[in-house]
């Protein structure tokens, strides 16, 4: 791993991520989270904010050791027990039916096998358990996808692995999980390509 993604895209992300356009969304993901919660993805801790006080427990992980050092100060406040861990969505460290909530911000675009990924959360979520989450990918018009296909492989490389083309409902539903809730659109400004996004829920 070279400088830039050691010292430099870290801090690329956290700014990227703290836009207030993304906050609304944010909250209203991570408010639905109840009783024992993974996040995959925690990144720089932006999320913490937005949890319920009455959580069980959070175990939160990322392959970033950067973005969970970013991420550590902001867990002396919550009123929940919190575990930070150095690990990726494909191997996720818990135990099979052990999570209440999985919450999924931003993620699925950058991990390495999206359907491996999935069938982790899968395992280890309780049945009845839910993932929440908000995703940007590919859009329904013809014309917005394509330029997504082409500007992924350069988008990949400076922005840490990102996909701009991933059908994120496919995914899931793919994965075994059952969308109970699903909405798809342009939720926040900026061009075509970067902003279409998927919030919803799926079940296990």
């Amino acid at each position: 791993m070279g400088f830039y993604e050691r010292r430099v895209l870290p801090r690329l992300i956290d700014f990227a991520m703290s836009s207030r356009r993304l906050t609304r969304l944010r909250e209203q993901v991570v408010g639905e989270a109840r009783g024992r919660v993974l996040e995959v993805g925690i990144g720089s801790g932006l999320n913490l904010p937005f949890y319920r006080r009455d959580l069980e427990w959070l175990v939160a992980v990322d392959p970033s050791p950067a973005l969970l050092a970013m991420a550590r100060p902001h867990t002396a406040w919550v009123h929940f027990p919190v575990s930070l861990r150095e690990a990726s969505a494909e191997a996720l460290p818990l135990e099979d039916g052990t999570v209440d909530s999985v919450v999924m911000t931003w993620t699925l675009c950058s991990v390495v096998a999206p359907e491996q990924a999935l069938g982790e959360i899968r395992r280890v979520l309780r049945p009845g358990g839910a993932l929440l989450f908000i995703e940007h990918g590919r859009a329904p018009q013809g014309g917005i996808a394509s330029w997504q296909d082409r500007l992924t492989p350069l988008w990949r490389k400076v922005a840490g692995g990102c996909h701009l083309n991933r059908p994120v409902d496919r995914l899931i539903a793919r994965a075994g999980l059952r969308l109970a809730a699903l909405e798809v659109g342009y939720l926040v400004a900026g061009p075509r390509p970067f902003t279409f996004h998927y919030r919803g829920r799926a079940l296990r």
